[in-house]
């Protein structure tokens, strides 16, 4: 099994370009589903996920392939629109084929699926989401199993904000009949980079980006091309890499504006940074001072920051206080982090942090989920002697070729086989 080795104490320095986005390619490559024909994609990272996503594709007769950062899909109706458990498990992303095998071909049955343990991600609002446009939906041995002649349009209006069920809800609503109105929806980029390649296959959509999106349902889609936005957690996580040595890191070819809520939190913390309209960059500091900081849906602070900032606050001159607001079950980093000397009492869904620079010293850790690895190889990247970041698979299926970016930025880190 695969590791990853950082020994600490360098200040990494340099320019870094930032991959396609895994969070926004996976609804896209679903989308693809919606229409028959040959569909071309571009800026798609390598990732793990992304297997999982061309392997789901394949059991659902679609055929792949790749380019580089390129990829051609092109979908044929399947003998049998199924997700099934062995290809479902790997990625709770799967359940996004639930809303385009629906619309597309008036049944649908997927497995219940799999992903990170960081808390509860129930599929009851996808499944609600699909009643409500008129489907007939049975749970039954681990299967959601939907039927409807056509979908029809009608009001969603969602309890909480959920990115999965609004970008499920968008792919149905496109092929059902009428007038579908998202309420509370998620506001993340990726789902705005989703309804630009729906709407490049002829799909009406308004709103994007606000609570409120409005779908005119068609008759049929059509194949087109699309370059998948950049990743902004990829690029707040080599952010934090650079501020967390006390280097100057310019992180490129990504989207500023996507990641205001961590640059306003860097700056509060002591950090300069300057952003431009394709660029951040964050420079050389010798403190920084102990943060607050607490999740919740877009444009605020993203969950999936939370744990790297942490690792940035365990060198910080003061207290942190960090506060969960999306998963319940999302600080199983800490032990590992306080493994490794943080100063860290976490409280359900705070964790307060008690940052001392230098305190952290190299050890062997386990990567619980696929931020969390991130996090202690950060982590790694400040303490003192070697650490050995474990069950890095979690890393793969979300970072392309991190370890390699942070050696070009000067980091001692590679990979290494663990026996």
């Amino acid at each position: 099994m695969e590791s990853i080795a950082v020994t600490g104490g360098r200040k990494l320095s340099g320019s870094v370009d930032v991959s396609g986005s895994k969070n926004a390619a996976l609804p896209v490559l679903f989308s693809a589903l919606l229409a028959d024909g040959e569909h071309h994609f571009d800026n798609v990272p390598q990732l793990r996920d992304i297997v999982s996503t061309e392997q789901l594709l394949a059991a659902l007769n679609c055929e792949s392939s790749r380019n580089g950062n390129s990829m051609r899909i092109r979908v044929a109706p399947p003998s049998t629109p199924e997700a099934p458990y062995d290809l479902v498990r790997k990625m709770r992303a799967s359940i996004l084929c639930l809303g385009p095998l629906l619309a597309r071909y008036g049944q649908a049955r997927v497995s219940l699926p799999g992903g990170c343990a960081i808390g509860s991600r129930p599929v009851d609002l996808h499944v609600e989401t699909m009643q409500r446009l008129g489907a007939e939906i049975e749970i039954e041995a681990g299967y959601v199993i939907a039927k409807a002649k056509r979908l029809v349009g009608d009001r969603i209006l969602f309890d909480k904000v959920t990115v999965g069920g609004t970008e499920n809800a968008l792919m149905a609503a496109t092929l059902a009949r009428g007038t579908t109105v998202i309420e509370n929806a998620a506001k993340e980029p990726e789902v705005v980079d989703l309804v630009h390649y729906l709407q490049t296959m002829g799909a009406k959509i308004e709103g994007a980006g606000s609570s409120v999106i409005t779908i005119e349902g068609v008759d049929e889609l059509q194949p087109g091309r699309h370059s998948i936005v950049a990743d902004r957690i990829e690029a707040g996580t080599l952010l934090i890499a650079g501020a967390i040595t006390g280097g100057s890191v310019r992180v490129a070819r990504c989207e500023p504006a996507h990641l205001q809520s961590l640059i306003d939190k860097l700056r509060e913390s002591g950090f300069d940074v300057h952003a431009d309209q394709d660029s951040i960059t964050v420079e050389e500091a010798q403190s920084w001072k102990g943060t607050d900081v607490t999740t919740a849906p877009y444009p605020a602070f993203p969950t999936d920051l939370q744990a790297q900032f942490m690792a940035l606050m365990t060198q910080a001159e003061g207290t942190s206080v960090i506060t969960e607001g999306i998963f319940e079950n999302r600080f199983m980093h800490v032990q590992e982090l306080v493994r490794l000397g943080a100063n860290i009492t976490p409280m359900a869904q705070v964790a307060i942090v008690r940052g001392n620079r230098g305190a952290l010293s190299g050890a062997s850790v386990m990567a619980t989920d696929l931020r969390a690895s991130a996090s202690l190889v950060l982590a790694g990247l400040a303490a003192e002697g070697t650490t050995m970041v474990n069950r890095i698979y979690h890393l793969d299926r979300g970072y392309e070729n991190l370890e390699r970016k942070l050696a070009g930025l000067g980091a001692d880190i590679k990979r290494v086989n663990a026996g």
